[in-house]
């Protein structure tokens, strides 16, 4: 979710689209709700009031200086699990879904282009384990740039997570796909926000950066809103059955 215009669309639609998807238990990445960049206590509180079940975050979480006495206290808003082990927050949490089933959610970044203090497959069988003991439904964010990661990752946890979305690059990939073993996967949900512009930003800024080198002060776009995102089924027993992308202007 990007920007005021991709909030807007939450607030606006979430909760009707739900409705006619018949969602059980929806998590939304609000990595760049904040002006593009990073996410408020605030903001968070909207987004949950809006629809979504839990709040999954990215390299932008320590953006906003406030999030972090927030993150302590709140079970539905995670950060990466890779991220400093000092950080405030958590990188796992269990949450009900619409009949009480309870769901696992994991974030996690990526180690290509991003860096993190620790890489994802260094900790991800550890957190798959304890979030297993909890939920046999278990979602993971990967917040990742290089998309051998994004398929990598889904093909090691396959048959023992029933998904691994892909976010981060804010485009919506086409090989949303069930794994043999049961595991859904997509290397990129999408960006639910303003799609006339260069991954959210006004295109003229970002292209004024790409060709000069100079820095600038990226604003987010206003035009062309889509909702973006990934629509999973699976069983009781935690296994995908379907994985279809969702694309619809709110």
């Amino acid at each position: 979710m990007f920007g005021v215009p991709g909030r807007r669309a939450v607030e606006e639609r979430l909760a009707g689209l739900r409705d006619e998807l018949a969602v059980d238990f929806c998590v939304v990445n609000g990595e760049n709700a904040a002006d593009g960049a990073g996410i408020t206590p605030r903001i968070a509180e909207r987004i949950l009031a809006s629809g979504a079940d839990v709040i999954t975050l990215g390299n932008h979480v320590w953006r906003r200086p406030e999030i972090g006495p927030y993150l302590t206290e709140s079970e539905r808003v995670i950060r990466p699990a890779n991220v400093s082990l000092g950080s405030p927050g958590r990188g796992l949490t269990v949450a009900p879904s619409a009949d009480g089933t309870p769901v696992a959610v994991i974030n996690l970044l990526g180690r290509l282009f991003i860096d993190p203090p620790v890489g994802p497959f260094e900790v991800i069988d550890e957190l798959v384990d304890e979030a297993r003991k909890r939920a046999r439904i278990v979602l993971v964010d990967f917040h990742a740039e290089a998309t051998s990661e994004k398929v990598a990752l889904p093909r090691w946890l396959d048959g023992r997570v029933t998904a691994v979305i892909g976010t981060h690059t804010h485009v919506q990939t086409n090989d949303a796909r069930v794994l043999p073993g049961g595991t859904a996967a997509i290397s990129d949900a999408g960006m639910t926000g303003p799609h006339d512009s260069v991954i959210g930003v006004q295109a003229e800024l970002a292209i004024a950066r790409m060709r000069t080198g100079m820095p600038v002060r990226f604003k987010p776009a206003e035009g062309g809103v889509q909702i973006e995102g990934v629509l999973i089924e699976c069983g009781t027993d935690g296994r995908a059955t379907s994985c279809e992308p969702v694309r619809v202007a709110p």
